[in-house]
């Protein structure tokens, strides 16, 4: 009959073509080259006003991947929970955040890098404090640009800066939306996820427009996603849909292993090497790197 489906299965002649999870066909990225020389970095910000969609996770393990690919990457915790020190073991209480340095009370940007276990990969931290920066920062003079002033002076360090935002549109959003040259959406495969994400991308829209407008779009992560559930496959289908080649080919599937790792303080690549899980984020740096998002 006319509009059957063939059920997956190839015609006479033809090879069968695996699609992923997205509905296109699947793709292997190649293991990037080696660089020759390190920077300036490009700063990428992980944002999604909801919370527990995997932003902070996706920057641990997306770093430490770079990382694996021989790029020297800096992550920026810009969250007042500190989730991101934590997960990457780091003491984020005695010492410079990244507080200190937006209210200008240490200038030199270096002083609060901290390294942390995985080579390649340092880390700003940040703690309860941060949740104060937007009452103290509401009066400056370009308060929406404190941020860029504060990576300008370690961009040529680093070939790869990723800004963890906190789960809201406030100030201390914009500001990493505008030293940012992309942004990253994490988009949990749930539909309360799913409405938020047009508002996100108005709201980058509007940084683009008035404050920041060389932003663009790096992609839209699919995280959490379970093949086993329709929900999940149709949330994915949608956001396909109606963001097309926006939507990355990669796909991050829900594990407990994420916060086995985070509870160990160090990235999934290295807590369990071999987990699907950190074998799809090795297939995030390269699918950045191949779209031009990382060098």
């Amino acid at each position: 009959m006319s509009g059957e489906k063939t059920s997956g299965t190839a015609l006479p002649g033809m090879d069968a073509i695996a699609t992923g999870p997205t509905g296109r066909p699947k793709r292997e990225f190649a293991v990037p080259a080696a660089l020759t020389e390190h920077g300036p970095a490009r700063i990428i910000a992980l944002c999604n006003q909801k919370g527990g969609v995997g932003k902070t996770t996706t920057t641990i393990s997306l770093g430490a991947a770079l990382a694996e690919y021989g790029r020297k990457v800096l992550v920026i915790d810009f969250d007042p929970q500190g989730a991101l020190s934590a997960g990457l073991g780091v003491n984020s209480h005695d010492g410079l955040t990244i507080y200190d340095l937006l209210l200008g009370r240490e200038k030199d940007t270096r002083l609060a890098v901290q390294q942390t276990t995985t080579p390649g990969l340092d880390i700003i931290p940040a703690n309860i404090d941060l949740s104060a920066a937007e009452v103290h920062l509401v009066n400056e003079v370009a308060r929406e640009q404190i941020l860029a002033r504060v990576l300008r002076p370690v961009l040529d360090d680093y070939d790869v800066i990723l800004v963890d935002c906190q789960p809201s549109l406030g100030l201390l959003t914009v500001n990493a939306l505008t030293a940012a040259h992309g942004v990253l959406i994490p988009l949990e495969c749930e539909y309360f996820a799913l409405r938020g994400v047009a508002l996100l991308v108005e709201t980058i829209e509007k940084v683009k427009d008035r404050l920041n407008p060389a932003i663009q779009l790096d992609g839209i992560l699919a995280t959490m996603y379970d093949s086993r559930t329709l929900h999940s496959r149709e949330v994915l289908e949608r956001v396909v849909e109606a963001f097309g080649d926006s939507v990355l080919e990669t796909v991050v599937g829900r594990t407990v292993k994420f916060p086995d790792a985070s509870v160990a303080g160090t990235p999934i690549t290295s807590y369990a090497s071999e987990h699907p899980a950190a074998r799809a984020y090795r297939q995030l740096a390269r699918e950045l790197i191949e779209r031009g998002a990382v060098a």
